[in-house]
């Protein structure tokens, strides 16, 4: 069985731990380490820390993802992976003196573990955290200084050989660096599929550091939890296959057998460049290493000389040079099919090396995480070239990210490329559709009226200059369409409607006065102008749907650009219609659905994903619910704030806890104030107005 150091945070203990198998020793982590960020504003969520590593082993399953992508589907894509950073120590920048080589590692594969204890080698200054930022404007996160529309900051260091308790951090011998991590995200649609890692990495020795590899490393698996459950024992891990595509310098890993049709992605670690450039070499028949090298071994596998699993610094540091004798490089001697058969292996990408570095000096190395659904049609568990499509475009786009304003990706600023005028390549700049619409949706009873704000109608792109917004798009959700295995909201909006500018010949020329409002609006306690209204009618009361909508631009003929659009998941609201609060007298408070029916279609499988609803409530009441008998099954309080979203089903499928109720409804799971399921049978219950007093009555039948 795997095992992951367990991070507990406690505001009373100073240190914690978790053992794990017998082999496996105890790791101590010091209070200093954060690992309660992850990205959530695009379409991955990964979870990051201060200490090097990313992912979490899936000891925060499932409130915190690992790697999920599409976000809210629960497929996972990284067990753990970490910063690894290996050279050697020399007096000089000759290398007079030369000791090594030593690798600092984030984190190591779990065959090692207990030798390694845990190889978590990165320490953090006292009181470090994972600082959040954000270029968009309406973040709570916002700064200007901000790069993405989410930026994860971290800082830690490989100086210390003991955690600030005295826990003596095994084998480890320090190059003597501090590391400056930034991790990049956006919510376009065309960019939320990959996270950039930024490294700027420092000689605060005062010796000189020699042949510097820098490597990203993951244990990748991707498996889809929904489907296989809380994750252990090893047959949760031999799934993966692997695979290197060169062109763009990544290292992938898909499901070759786990929980196929329901895991169809890839995630890859890809190089995208580095401060000083690397000039990649071509491997020739004098042995030449080129500068960027892909290497996967597989679990507990020490002697294989392809796919062995590296046990100390010299055999890592091997590893992350790609070359460990004669004929065992991938294509060259390691067969690329055999790494498509399903095993539990590692990844490694590295890039190196850095001749030297000074003390004092840094180098910055950059990678990205880049996921994609599998394209085509052929069987999920293969790999073919078809099916890569998605992924190298993916990987394209994390490199037009990187390289910035050069835009031609030859180091130099070119006298058109200098957008913001300060006379240097600026990296992570894309091409940008306009503003996302500040938008609210109000549920009503068979009802939902969505309006939103004109904010993008004044977006500056920031290649072109030009004000290009063009229109909106609206989508929504079926109703169900949460209820699937596998949630991935962006693949379950449905396009409901689109408005556009007239006078060009871009989409539909219609216009917007179908929807544009005579006065913009504004809502208590929200200070937005709204300037457009759209009511969709007939939905379903009790059932969930989401919806967006979305700005969309010109296009730009001139970069070779389709029109871009917004991202739905930035405007993206949850809603359940229904009655609303209702204080009259005459009208009566009923349950749906009644007689309630074990197989219901709206729920699981387990007792606690069902669901009924109470509806024509007034706004504060107290619910009770009887037997035949006369004994008390549940006592509910209600406020028009407080609809039963607590209960198991809105865990499972709006976890989001932002879903909106129109007041007058209240969910209940039909599990009793003592923790049991009721039985079948007819139920008497109460509703009293907690305003006047007054009290109404009704009935409703189970049956399973």
């Amino acid at each position: 069985m795997r095992k992951y150091l367990l991070f507990l945070f406690t505001a009373t203990l100073s240190l914690c731990f978790t053992s794990g198998s017998d082999d496996d020793k105890k790791f101590l982590k010091v209070l200093d380490d954060d690992n309660s960020k992850y990205t959530n504003t695009g379409n991955i969520g990964l979870t990051v820390t201060n200490f090097g590593t990313y992912g979490h082993g899936f000891t925060l399953w499932p409130d915190q993802p690992s790697c999920e992508y599409p976000l809210g589907s629960g497929i996972e894509h990284i067990f753990d992976g970490g910063l690894l950073i290996g050279g050697f120590i020399s007096n000089d920048a000759q290398g007079s003196g030369r000791v090594g080589p030593f690798v600092t590692t984030g984190a190591v594969d779990a065959s090692s573990v207990s030798a390694r204890g845990g190889g978590f080698e990165y320490t953090t200054a006292p009181g470090s955290k994972v600082i959040e930022k954000s270029s968009l404007v309406d973040s709570r996160f916002f700064e200007p200084s901000a790069v993405s529309h989410q930026d994860l900051v971290m800082d830690y260091t490989d100086t210390n050989k003991t955690l600030s308790s005295g826990e003596i951090i095994e084998n480890h011998s320090p190059l003597g660096v501090a590391v400056h991590q930034e991790c990049y995200a956006w919510n376009f649609p065309f960019a939320n599929f990959f996270v950039i890692m930024n490294y700027t990495i420092k000689n605060v020795s005062n010796k000189y550091l020699d042949s510097i590899y820098v490597g990203l490393w993951a244990d990748a698996v991707v498996r889809n939890t929904r489907i296989t459950g809380r994750p252990s024992g090893s047959s949760f891990y031999n799934k993966g296959g692997d695979g290197y595509t060169d062109s763009l310098k990544i290292a992938y890993e898909f499901d070759a057998t786990g929980d196929v049709g329901f895991t169809d992605s890839y995630v890859g670690l890809q190089f995208l460049g580095s401060t000083p450039s690397l000039d990649s070499l071509i491997i020739v028949s004098d042995g030449s290493i080129p500068s960027v090298n892909f290497v996967s071994w597989q679990f507990r596998n020490t002697d294989n000389p392809n796919y062995f699993a590296p046990q100390n610094d010299n055999e890592r540091y091997r590893k992350m040079q790609g070359y460990f004798g004669s004929d065992n490089r991938y294509n060259d001697g390691v067969n690329p099919a055999e790494l498509k058969t399903p095993s539990n292996r590692s990844i490694l990408i590295s890039a190196g090396d850095f001749d030297s570095i000074a003390p004092g000096d840094s180098i910055n190395v950059v990678f990205a995480i880049v996921c994609a659904k599998k394209f085509g049609s052929d069987v999920a568990s293969l790999d073919t070239e078809e099916q890569k499509y998605n992924l190298l475009i993916n990987g394209g786009w994390a490199l037009r990210a990187y390289y910035g304003e050069d835009r031609n990706r030859n180091g130099i600023l070119d006298p058109d490329e200098d957008f913001d005028g300060n006379n240097q390549i600026t990296r992570y700049v894309l091409p940008s559709p306009p503003l996302f619409p500040v938008v609210k949706v109000i549920p009503e009873n068979q009802k939902a009226t969505i309006y939103w704000d004109k904010r993008a109608e004044n977006s500056i792109d920031p290649i072109s200059g030009n004000k290009d917004f063009e229109g909106y798009k609206i989508y929504r959700t079926q109703a169900g369409s949460d209820l699937t295995e596998s949630q991935d909201i962006l693949s379950s909006l449905v396009l409901l409607a689109e408005f556009d500018s007239t006078g060009n010949s871009i989409s539909f020329n219609s216009g917007f006065s179908f929807v544009e409002l005579a006065e913009p609006v504004t809502f208590e306690n929200d200070t937005t102008k709204y300037y457009y209204k759209f009511e969709i009618d007939n939905l379903l009361n009790g059932w969930q749907y989401l919806f967006s909508v979305t700005a969309f631009d010109e296009g730009d003929s001139e970069s070779n650009l389709a029109s871009l659009e917004s991202g739905p998941l930035a405007s993206l609201q949850r809603i359940l219609p229904g009655t609303l609060a209702n204080e009259d007298e005459n009208v009566e408070v009923g349950v749906f659905p009644n007689p309630y029916y074990g197989n219901a279609i709206w729920d699981g499988s387990s007792e606690r994903l069902r669901k009924i609803y109470f509806f024509n409530l007034p706004g504060e009441c107290e619910i009770t619910i009887y037997t035949l008998a006369g004994d008390i099954v549940k006592r509910i309080e209600h406020d028009q704030l407080s609809n039963g979203s607590d209960i198991q089903w809105f865990q499972s499928y709006a976890s989001d806890g932002k879903q909106k109720f129109a007041g007058g409804e209240h969910a209940w799971d039909l599990i009793t104030d003592n923790d049991q399921a009721i039985a079948t049978g007819l139920y008497l219950y109460t509703v009293k107005n907690k305003r006047n007093g007054n009290i109404k009555t009704g009935k409703f039948l189970v049956i399973k």
